[in-house]
């Protein structure tokens, strides 16, 4: 089935947002509470838009509810993340490949802030506070509190948070200088890359490079790898060779300075 989209005002107080769905789309009741759990039903009310999980969700005259189906996204099976810490207010995971960093209005089930949400122990609240891309792995922290979170989007966003990556690129890396700085704009705007030479596999014939990051741009990494003549293994997006492997870009390492006992702290994947 193509995806599809159903969209129903509601014209009487109702406690049963299933029945009026299952009667707009078609689909069981059961399909319906599926399809609720895995995030791609939404209620618009008031002028703002959420997403409602619940099969007994109180629904107001007025409400409008929105049925985003897409059978495949919704027949996705999310891949296990691993908990690397715990520390109360906010958590560190390793985020696997084919995960996503956050949901669309298809559904939530196979991006890691839902994934947290179900399975963290004691269930907290879950705030995403920055995003890998679906085909990179590594760690990722997300917070439990508004506070935290507004606190750990500030020091991403001044950059006190430090981040490093690995990456298995093409090619021998010249191991004559000790960093190489990558400052090429990204789309108009400032991005900059320190690069690291840390092993070279003669079999293979690629490299692991370490890279740090001062910006944040899309796909930053990948474009200035690449752009240097070193594209990372598996990247069928900015390099033109064919791969039979996933992404090779891995985030290693994370330095927060918001620690416990305000001690910094320090993550390794």
């Amino acid at each position: 089935m193509p995806a599809s989209e159903f969209h129903i005002s509601v014209e009487h107080p109702s406690g049963n947002p299933v029945e009026l769905l299952a009667k707009a789309s078609g689909f069981s009741r059961q399909q319906i509470k599926q399809v609720m759990w895995k995030g791609a039903v939404w209620l618009e009310r008031d002028g703002g838009v959420r997403r409602i999980r619940r099969a007994k969700s109180r629904l107001q005259q007025g409400d409008h509810i929105h049925l985003y189906y897409n059978e495949q996204v919704l027949a996705a099976e999310p891949p296990d993340a691993r908990l690397v810490a715990d520390e109360g207010e906010f958590s560190v995971w390793f985020k696997p490949k084919g995960m996503l960093s956050q949901g669309s209005k298809w559904g939530d089930h196979c991006a890691i802030d839902r994934w947290v949400q179900t399975h963290l122990t004691p269930e907290r609240p879950v705030f995403l506070i920055h995003r890998l891309d679906r085909a990179t792995d590594g760690l990722m922290v997300l917070a439990h509190k508004k506070r935290v979170a507004a606190e750990l989007a500030r020091l991403f966003r001044d950059r006190k948070i430090k981040k490093r990556y690995q990456a298995w690129v093409v090619g021998r890396y010249p191991t004559d200088e000790k960093e190489k700085v990558i400052d090429e704009p990204i789309d108009g705007r400032p991005a900059l890359s320190r690069v690291t030479h840390l092993q070279y596999n003669q079999l293979q014939h690629r490299s692991l490079l370490q890279v740090e990051i001062e910006t944040g741009r899309k796909h930053q990494i990948r474009r200035h790898l690449s752009g240097i003549g070193y594209p990372v293994v598996g990247d069928r997006l900015y390099s033109d060779m064919r791969f039979d492997e996933d992404l090779q870009l891995t985030c290693v390492y994370l330095e927060i300075p918001y620690g416990v006992e305000s001690r910094p702290g320090i993550y390794r994947a």
